[in-house]
């Protein structure tokens, strides 16, 4: 299938993920399911650069405005709003000092009553060794209270550019020597870790949860079953190993996992080539073994649900995809229900919620 290039389409791109169509999301509404339920969104991006398209407050507050009751958020980096001068490790520090002038915006109370980027996720370069420790000390001092760690994206495939991913990064890559004399520099300054690979490269979230098992870490994603390339077609192959290098995470008790991200492209679910944009019952359906199984190993007081905005904005609006998120825990207790939708959230990333 050919896809227009945004400006044809009408459409907004964000990064090389698929683009939004807002008329496309517009065609689906949906009632709000268990509106009274509490919910920290552990996981969005905030951009605004011209080869990636914009999504800023305002566009996530009109999101949040479809009707669940979203009381925080937490902000990931995207290689944005780095400084334009200064010293190249220090340059990401800027990515934080604009996510805590957002979180200032919110918490001026101005904007409604959901705190956004309540806490902060930045990009630190670990392969600096040691000295990345001047960096992640420059970036708790500029978010005002608000940052908690650290990702660094390790996700790398052969056929990574037919889902739009051009950056290439070496195999093995969280295993090696430098990277983590960096990654050892978090717990004492008591920072957490985002991990984000592709289910391959789970082993090396494995071994580097074993290695630094005071270390808390968030496996981004539900740790990225490929659906695409050469895995295409072999769902259930990639399920079976997927699922056991999960259960073996899970068995790490420093280990927390999100559960979204499922709206990317990577993971061949191909929503967003209906004519209609899918329904809450369509997305749980689909999604239901991944997120099973990882309640079912991780336990709901180590998972979250996150959105993964804008970037899975272009398969489904914001008010579907909780509806989704909620018809997965229909099954669940109450107080399982609040650790999946916000207290597992607020514990990791200390948010006092």
């Amino acid at each position: 299938m050919t896809s227009k290039t945004p400006a044809a389409s009408g459409a907004s791109a964000i990064s090389a993920h698929l683009a939004v169509r807002k008329d496309w999301l517009a065609r689906r509404r949906e009632e709000v399911l268990e509106p009274e339920l509490a919910i920290v969104d552990p996981h969005h991006h905030l951009i605004d650069r011209p080869e990636s398209g914009t999504y800023l407050l305002p566009d996530l507050l009109d999101d949040i405005a479809s009707g669940h009751k979203v009381v925080a958020t937490v902000y990931l980096e995207w290689l944005s709003m780095y400084r334009a001068e200064g010293p190249e490790e220090m340059r990401p520090v800027g990515e934080i000092e604009f996510a805590n002038g957002v979180a200032a915006m919110s918490a001026s109370g101005g904007y409604g009553v959901p705190r956004v980027c309540s806490g902060i996720v930045g990009h630190a370069d670990l392969m600096l060794g040691a000295r990345v420790t001047g960096v992640l000390e420059a970036m708790i001092a500029a978010g005002g209270g608000r940052f908690r760690g650290i990702r660094y994206i390790a996700s790398s495939d052969p056929d990574q550019a037919l889902w739009g991913a051009m950056l290439a990064r070496p195999e093995g890559l969280l295993r090696d020597k430098r990277l983590r004399e960096g990654f050892a520099q978090l717990s004492p300054l008591g920072l957490s870790f985002d991990a984000w690979v592709y289910h391959p490269q789970l082993g090396d979230v494995i071994d580097l949860a074993r290695t630094f098992p005071q270390t808390p870490i968030v496996l981004n994603h539900v740790g990225g079953a490929i659906g695409l390339g050469r895995y295409k077609g072999k769902r259930d192959e990639v399920f079976a190993d997927w699922s056991a290098r999960i259960a073996e995470l899970a068995a790490c008790p420093n280990v927390t996992v999100k559960l979204g991200g499922l709206g990317m492209k990577m993971f061949g679910f191909d929503v967003h080539e209906g004519e209609l944009p899918p329904s809450s019952e369509q997305l749980a359906t689909a999604w239901r073994p991944y997120i099973e199984t990882c309640i079912t190993a991780f336990g709901p007081g180590r998972a979250m649900f996150e959105s993964n905005f804008p970037v899975d904005k272009g398969s489904y609006g914001y008010g579907v995809f909780w509806n989704a998120c909620k018809r997965l825990a229909q099954g669940a207790s109450a107080a399982e229900k609040a650790d999946l939708f916000h207290g597992t959230a607020s514990r990791f990333y200390r948010l006092g919620l």
